[in-house]
């Protein structure tokens, strides 16, 4: 069986992760995606939304999609998982990652071991640094059409948010900015 993992932190989940989970199941010859929200990023030194939160809102959105699963396996480990560990215990076929995290594959802990494990696939909004999609072979490139980050969620533009968890995330997010 075919499978590919879209990991991250979807703190929040928007559109743009919709789309990219959109345009795996129409692109990737794959039988199951798998969405691995992480517990934390091991690159970064904390979280916003809490893991079970995120966990939440991702199941909530993606509740009636087919071929999609929402795993805990990370969140479940309570400590930042490395992407080796997913990819030896998973075993998938593809690993869908932004282009942001394409210029940070560098730092990713047992790079050499892992291109040779997975093909990374790269969700983009802009053009793809051919260096590094070479130096990592990446051959597939999903994209991508909505011009937002979590982190701009964060600070507080609240457009492209999944009707599903609108509310629940502008109530979340926008406690930063009450006086």
């Amino acid at each position: 069986m075919k499978t590919a993992i879209f990991g991250g932190s979807f703190d929040p989940i928007h559109l743009g992760h919709i789309e990219v989970v959109k345009k795996a199941l129409k692109n990737l010859d794959i039988d199951k995606l798998i969405i691995m929200p992480n517990y934390l990023n091991p690159l970064k030194h904390n979280f916003s939304a809490p893991p079970e939160i995120r966990l939440k809102w991702l199941k909530k959105v993606f509740k009636n999609f087919d071929k999609v699963e929402i795993s805990d396996f990370e969140i479940n480990q309570n400590r930042p998982v490395y992407t080796i560990e997913t990819i030896e215990k998973f075993k998938p076929t593809y690993f869908i990652i932004g282009s942001d995290n394409l210029n940070l594959l560098d730092k990713w802990k047992n790079i050499d071991k892992l291109k040779n494990m997975v093909e990374f696939v790269v969700a983009t909004r802009g053009e793809v640094n051919n260096n590094l999609q070479k130096k990592y072979n990446i051959k597939k490139v999903l994209k991508m059409n909505i011009p937002i980050s979590s982190t701009e969620i964060r600070k507080g533009n609240f457009k492209y948010l999944p009707k599903e968890i609108e509310s629940e995330i502008k109530e979340f997010y926008g406690q930063n900015f009450k006086n």
